[in-house]
Order: structure tokens, then sequence, then C-alpha cells
């Protein structure tokens, strides 16, 4: 099969979170920018990542990059480039564009300028000036950088966010991708309990769930690319056997809870439509509520922001409460994402460590509390030794 560099997009900030996942499933000499990791990868990885990345936010194939301060370097770069290799006769071609710190701003004029170079490539092969494109969908990205081009080819479709099972939300939901970062950020592990107290409608519980149990976040939707003729229609039933055959059957606590009904109801059905609703333990509870007897959980949540007029000091009696509940939770370990500037200073603790991230284009913080380690025997040396950070 034959190779391409790919690109998994994600949110800034998150570029670590995916490269580690690219590792885990097993890809090497990664290339990490703005929002970007590059990677090599044939048609079974396209299927693969797209199935199984958690935190990126779709996958791309690099088609080509180079320098374009005018219309006609634009159209001579994007021309040059061998489309008719991927997209067929009828294939709809659908152009996006972004442009930052470069002398082209007209989105609709470069859109328009990639779409004629695209289109006249086409005609090397088939020999046309128009196409009907009633085919399958192929969506070409360009994206400007200080004059620089970068066209990519989607795999995905709709953003790999859509992971198929969120049918209700609450007022502010946080995307799947992002939730899930915050568990992988978190190193929480099976071996450990999980909760989230103010589960809104569940993505985050529901998303630590999919990691406990190793399920392919994407097993449960389509791809753009899986209508490509090009692609090798074997290599999506086997990336999703694949998939399948990996769940793992483990027995491991996740707790959400929530007061308000509305959201809670929608967080069981999500978790039900995801095929997780028996490894979360829903509770219908106040925040003051939450307890646990179990040693060394893992919090991670999304309180409310308080950008709200009005709200601000409401937001912060609940950030006070917090830092009282979870203080009592002295071998726990506590994530919470928030855009609250005074969060620590309401929570009571400064944070042992804080992550800049951004959901969507909201610019928050992860305050990262360490609690202390379990232990776990050493069989090799017969003693007590500590487990990796949580």
């Amino acid at each position: 099969m034959e190779k391409f560099t790919l690109v998994a997009v994600c949110a800034f900030g998150l570029e670590s979170v995916v490269a580690g996942e690219l590792r885990n499933l097993g890809y090497a000499d990664l290339k990490t920018g703005d929002g970007r990791v590059f990677f090599r990868g044939d048609e079974r990885d396209i299927a693969r990542c797209n199935l199984w990345l958690r935190s990126a936010d779709r996958l791309q194939i690099h088609m080509g990059e180079y320098d374009a301060a005018d219309f006609g370097a634009l159209f001579d770069g994007a021309y040059s480039i061998e489309w008719e290799r991927f997209i067929p006769e009828n294939g709809k071609m659908h152009v996006e564009a972004r442009s930052v710190k470069s002398k082209l701003t007209s989105l609709p004029a470069c859109q328009s300028i990639i779409k004629k170079a695209v289109v006249k490539a086409m005609a090397r092969k088939y020999r046309r000036e128009r196409f009907e494109e009633d085919g399958p969908l192929f969506t070409i990205e360009l994206s400007l950088s200080s004059d620089r081009a970068l066209i990519t080819l989607d795999t995905s479709g709709p953003g790999l966010h859509k992971r198929g099972y969120r049918k209700g939300t609450g007022e502010a939901p946080l995307r799947e991708t992002l939730a899930a970062a915050l568990v992988l950020l978190s190193r929480w592990d099976v071996s450990r309990p999980f909760a989230d107290p103010l589960c809104g409608s569940g993505t985050i519980a529901i998303e630590a769930a999919l990691i406990g149990a190793n399920i392919a976040p994407g097993l449960g939707r389509d791809f753009a690319s899986e209508r490509w003729p090009f692609m090798q229609k074997n290599v999506w039933v086997e990336a999703r056997e694949e998939a399948r055959s990996s769940i793992h059957r483990v027995d491991f606590s996740i707790y959400a809870s929530d007061i308000d009904t509305g959201v809670f109801r929608k967080a069981r059905e999500n978790a039900a439509t995801a095929g997780v609703a028996e490894r979360i333990i829903f509770e219908k509870k106040k925040l003051e509520e939450f307890s646990s007897k179990k040693p060394y959980g893992c919090i991670v949540c999304n309180p409310p922001y308080g950008e709200r007029i009005g709200e601000s000091d409401e937001v912060a009696a609940l950030y006070r409460q917090m830092g009282r509940v979870f203080g009592a939770l002295d071998s726990w370990s506590i994530f919470v994402l928030t855009a609250h500037p005074d969060f620590e200073k309401h929570f009571g603790r400064k944070a042992d460590k804080n992550r800049k991230l951004y959901n969507a284009k909201i610019r928050c913080y992860l305050h990262q509390y360490f609690g202390p380690l379990p232990r776990v025997r050493d069989a090799r040396r017969g003693n007590d030794r500590d487990t990796l950070d949580a």
C-alpha cells in the first residue's frame, strides 16, 4: 500500500496528548506543529487512526506545502498536486480555507482559486472541464500561515468528536475530544476509582469508560474516506474487527453525579448510546454529598466558568465548596478545567501544575492537584514501590 504523510489535527495545547496516543498505537517519527501532529501511514492507518484517536479533531492527508504570497502562486502550487489520483470523476469537491498573518486574506477568493486549480488538475486525466460532483465528498483544506500554504485532504468527514452517542447536552457541552484528553492527561487507569461530581451530560465519565474498556471512540460512526474509491474496503472491515476484539472485559469504578435532573437524564441516555451505561454509576446528588472511602481515586471535572452576568458569586461559592469537598479526599488526584481566573483563590489551594487548553475558543486552564500514589508489589524486588504519577 502507498504511504502518505498523515496529519492528526487537534486543539492547541493537545499536540503532546495526540502524539502520545499515536505512539501508543505504534507510530514513530512524529513531527508536531501548532494544532497538528504529522506521521506516516497507509490506507490501513487512515482507517485505524480514525477509529482510535480520542483527542484529535480529524485526520487528514498532507497533499502539499508551498509559498503562496499571491493568487498565482496559490493556484500553481495547488495545480501541481496529483488530485486525479485521489478524486474520482464524480467526486464532490469542497474547499475550506483559513488565513493567518498572510497577504491573501479573502477566504472566498482563496477557496475559488484552489477549486479552479483542482478542477484543472482533474482535467489532465478525465479530459473535461466540468464535473457532476454527485459522488463521495472530498473536503480540501487550505491553511495559510505567514504566506505559506498547507493543503490537506480530510479523511474523517464530521469531526472526530462526533462519536455518535451524545444526543443531548447541557448548556455548555464539553467536546468529546477535549473530555478524552482530560482523562488521558490525568493518567488514570482502571486500578483506581474515577469520578466526575459535576457530570452534566456525562461526557467526561463516558470518555473515561471508553478508555477504561479500551473501546475505540469511532466504532459507532462512519467516515468520509470509507466511500473513497481508492481506499480498499477491506481495510475498514479489518480495522473495525480489530477494534471490537480489543475491547477489555475488566471491572472498574466510574462515578458520575449532578443535581440538574434534566442534564442528568441526558447523561444516562448518552452513556447507554455509547454502550457504557453498565460501567458508570450515576447518582443524582449535590456536590456537598459527594464522598468516597476508596483511596487513590481520580476526579476530572469541568465546572461552570461564571461567564454570564450575575453568576460570578454563585460560581465562586461553588469553587469554595469544591475545595472543601475535594479537600477531604486526601489521597485523590484532582483535575479541574475552568476559564475562571480566580479558581485557585476560591478553591483555596494552588495547583501543583496548570496547563493551558482551549474549550472551543475559550482559553481555559487545567488545574492539576496530584495526590499520593498507590503502592504496588514489585515481584522482582519483593518490596513496595510507587506507581507512576497520577
